[in-house]
């Protein structure tokens, strides 16, 4: 679970009562997409077949280029997820990371899960005793990939969120 209970109005789009306009919405759509990318191979190299987490990463890329309705995108999400389900460990989680990212196309708060799923894949992929440490690693590998349009908004998110997302935003 890494959504809150109540929403916070800067993650809702204008139209929908919030303050977080399109832009920033595209934004936050590309920065889910990159660090679901930046760990697809842990999911590729054990389901090489598998090609709904890397199709769930274009179609949110796809999204904010206007080029699929945002229905597709959180469709190809739905997918990337399916894949995560019968796996466990660093795949499942870098699975699930991908599907975070193309849903953020329906819902801006999903940025965090698509980052937190990241983070989870990289600490299950290191070697033992690491995990922390890459988590680390993996974590401020994403706050460097923020444009500063949004920076603060995620950082702060992260920080009222932490709790939801396992901890992982922890520096």
């Amino acid at each position: 679970m890494i959504l809150s209970k109540i929403r916070d109005p800067r993650l809702v789009t204008i139209r929908r009562g919030g303050t977080l306009t399109d832009s920033d919405h595209y934004l936050l759509a590309l920065w889910a997409a990159t660090c679901a990318e930046h760990v697809l191979e842990i999911f590729e190299s054990a389901c090489p077949e598998d090609e709904r987490p890397r199709q769930a990463i274009e179609q949110a890329r796809a999204w904010t280029r206007g080029e699929v309705k945002m229905m597709e995108a959180r469709a190809a999400g739905g997918h990337a997820m399916g894949a995560a389900r019968d796996l466990r460990g660093a795949p499942r989680h870098a699975a699930y990371a991908a599907g975070q990212a193309a849903v953020v196309a329906h819902v801006a708060a999903h940025e965090l899960g698509a980052a937190a799923y990241a983070i989870k894949a990289a600490r299950a992929a290191a070697a033992r005793g690491e995990g922390e440490e890459a988590g680390r690693r993996e974590c401020r590998w994403q706050r460097e990939q923020l444009p500063p349009t949004i920076r603060d908004l995620v950082l702060d998110d992260q920080r009222l969120r932490n709790d939801l997302c396992w901890s992982v935003f922890e520096s």
